[in-house]
């Protein structure tokens, strides 16, 4: 396994969730699926989905869309010593973060990402890190027991990380508390479906 090819999001009412992320974001329905489920799952599901843009005015443009989209705010952009950002959650319940490591505009505001990251908050850093290694993935960056971000194939739409489950908990501006199902599943390029250590699930994609 090198990489995801898309992932998918269990939701209640698709057709409502499918009319959010084309007015919120405009994500490709393609690298975004969405699932109809009833699964109980209470409070943090364990992860989140970060859209990385270009500038602090695409920051602004694809919160202010979510929002009025239906979307809540659970951390209002702001500035900060690493860049500038935001969260909100989803009417489906998904968190997502929108972020830029820059602080200035260098050109015309737009709904415009670079990167769709999905971080996964872990139990253990180390078990984990080796689980997703002993599956065929390479460690890009780490960061000890705090962070770790796994290097993939340049036509994968979405970037694989690890973070400890109250830190990123904490980063999105949640308590770490939850319950029952994650409400994702990934699919990749792996010959036999499995899950990790923490209870993500992932598919193998169909050839």
């Amino acid at each position: 396994m090198t990489s995801i090819e898309f992932v998918t999001i269990d939701v209640t009412d698709p057709a409502a969730a499918e009319k959010f992320y084309a007015a919120a974001f405009e994500l490709d329905p393609q690298v975004l699926r969405l699932r109809a489920s009833e699964a109980p799952s209470t409070g943090f599901r364990g992860f989140t989905l970060s859209l990385i843009v270009s500038q602090p005015g695409n920051v602004n443009a694809l919160v202010d869309a979510a929002l009025d989209a239906g979307a809540t705010s659970i951390k209002p952009v702001t500035k900060s010593l690493w860049g500038y950002g935001g969260s909100v959650q989803a009417p489906d319940g998904t968190i997502w973060k929108v972020a830029t490591s820059n602080k200035k505009d260098q050109g015309p505001v737009t709904k415009e990402f670079d990167e769709i990251a999905l971080l996964l908050g872990v139990e253990s850093m180390s078990d984990s890190k080796r689980f997703y290694v002993e599956h065929g993935l390479t460690v890009g960056k780490s960061f000890g027991s705090k962070y770790v971000e796994f290097a993939a194939d340049p036509s994968s739409p979405v970037k694989l990380a690890l973070y400890g489950r109250r830190a990123l908990a904490k980063d999105a501006g949640v308590a770490p508390d939850g319950t029952g199902s994650h409400r994702l599943a990934i699919t990749a390029d792996s010959p036999e479906p499995f899950t990790d250590p923490d209870g993500f699930i992932w598919e193998a994609a169909a050839r």
